[in-house]
């Protein structure tokens, strides 16, 4: 399953056997071995056999395997003749990260980083199973997921002018909640508000480099300020209604006579009743994930606003963009110079629209949607700005951080939490962590290099650099 060369970092996989259409690697040659090895190649090839999909099975720089698809993959299918699977969006449904920024020079409030990381993290409950600050009831929780991060601003959780700044304005308006089984809606009653365990993260970064002042100016980032960077999804609730639909969908293919080159990519026809459910409740928990986000928003800027004395005006408390990368959308895009709906997979990729899109935020009209890529808690993560290429030639996607190269098990054997603490300590990162044990599964050395990722990203056009941030201050769930 070798990859065939197209470019310096597009490389092809030929169509053979039941594909029906070919694969489409976004990488340097050097990442070729590992992402053989590591069973992208025979992943892409497997959704490429799925019915429906339109012209190639992708795959982002930072792709690794996955559940049915590899994390890092993308793949879009026709509303007519295609499909949904639950494998090509994820457990975590739209986990996502959201940029937030401040007034502040982040070397001006360097003793306070500590003072900080407490406050966020006494406010932000971390780890596996954790209960947050917001308790629902089973009536409530339907309006979160019918109305999402709207939902929270409407309860005083940040204020309206976040929602201009949220992918789908913070609502998914195709939510479902009649779809969620009664199992993820307990699972979701008391958990708003956490940040959950594995790679989710709240991280303080200072922006270190700029490379594109106009669009930086737009998303309001300059050199030196202190912003806030953090990762987390729809907790249990989500990875519930995965689990219930992976049952559900796998005996769907089977109805249908969809033949599955993995059992993992268990699908049902967009116009099926079981994909109509599917996707109903997927919205709904990527509803859940925006409000659990907003909630958390709300918290850092409060904890922000304690420490330093000020209110949140003159903090310069903004949402910059959020964003979710474990999601299907449905989508216009060019195919064959027609415009086409299509819905697009994108599991651990990020939406990457150019200038002048219709889902843009007004105030990013001229730059294009921020895309945000988050590296290691030891490296530095980047902003970059969607492209007309990326539509061309990726359904307007890229990828969405560094991705691993080391599995948790293989971090655990090889790191000691307390010497990489120190480690971190003596480079200028503080960290809280709600376990040794989340610590070294998530130690640097367990990803790729995020600069090299974020360059092939712009090297094949799909998105252009604007700023570098490099982290100060760490909280791991």
């Amino acid at each position: 399953m070798k990859f065939a060369g197209r470019d310096g970092c597009r490389w092809e996989l030929p169509r053979e056997g039941a594909m029906r259409v070919p694969g489409l690697l976004f990488a340097d040659a050097s990442m070729l071995p590992r992402l053989e090895a590591d069973k992208v190649a025979q992943q892409m090839r497997n959704v490429a056999c799925l019915p429906g999909i339109v012209n190639f099975s992708l795959a982002m720089p930072d792709a690794h395997w996955g559940y049915g698809f590899p994390i890092g993959g993308v793949a879009a299918f026709g509303m007519r003749d295609g499909v949904i699977s639950p494998g090509g969006v994820g457990y975590d449904i739209a986990c996502g990260v959201r940029l937030l920024r401040t007034g502040l020079e982040a070397a001006a409030v360097a003793r306070s980083v500590p003072a900080f990381l407490d406050a966020i993290f006494s406010s932000v409950p971390a780890g596996v199973g954790e209960s947050g600050p917001v308790k629902l009831e089973r009536r409530e929780i339907k309006k979160v997921f019918e109305r999402g991060a709207r939902w929270a601003v409407e309860r005083g959780y940040g204020s309206s002018a976040d929602l201009e700044a949220i992918e789908d304005s913070g609502e998914c308006r195709e939510a479902d909640p009649d779809a969620v089984s009664s199992r993820a809606v307990e699972r979701g009653l008391n958990q708003l508000g956490t940040l959950g365990s594995g790679n989710h993260f709240i991280e303080l970064q200072a922006v270190d480099e700029v490379y594109d002042e106009r669009a930086a100016a737009d998303f309001g980032l300059f050199k030196g300020q202190l912003a806030v960077l953090f990762h987390t999804g729809s907790r249990g609730c989500g990875y519930q209604i995965c689990d219930d639909y992976l049952r559900l969908l796998g005996q769907a293919s089977v109805k249908y006579g969809i033949t599955l080159p993995d059992r993992q990519l268990a699908c049902a026809p967009l116009d099926s009743e079981e994909g109509r459910r599917y996707a109903g409740a997927m919205f709904a928990a990527a509803n859940y994930a925006k409000a659990n986000r907003q909630v958390i928003s709300a918290a850092v800027e409060k904890a922000l606003c304690r420490i330093t004395g000020r209110g949140p005006a003159d903090l310069g408390f903004a949402v910059v963009y959020d964003i979710a990368h474990n999601m299907a959308k449905f989508e216009e895009h060019s195919v064959n110079g027609k415009k086409h709906m299509l819905c697009v997979h994108r599991k651990g990729a990020t939406r990457a629209f150019p200038p002048g899109h219709p889902e843009v935020p007004r105030a990013y009209a001229a730059s294009g949607q921020p895309v945000l890529v988050p590296g290691s808690m030891g490296s530095c993560s980047y902003v970059l700005a969607g492209t007309q290429r990326a539509m061309e030639i990726s359904f307007g996607s890229v990828c969405h951080g560094a991705g691993r190269v080391m599995s948790r098990t293989e971090a655990l054997r090889r790191v000691n939490a307390s010497e990489l603490r120190r480690e971190l300590s003596a480079s200028g990162v503080e960290v809280r962590a709600a376990s040794t044990r989340g610590l070294a599964e998530e130690a640097p050395c367990a990803y790729k290099d995020v600069s090299m990722v974020a360059d092939i990203c712009a090297a094949a056009g799909l998105a252009r650099k604007v700023a570098r941030m490099k982290p100060i201050g760490v909280i791991k769930g």
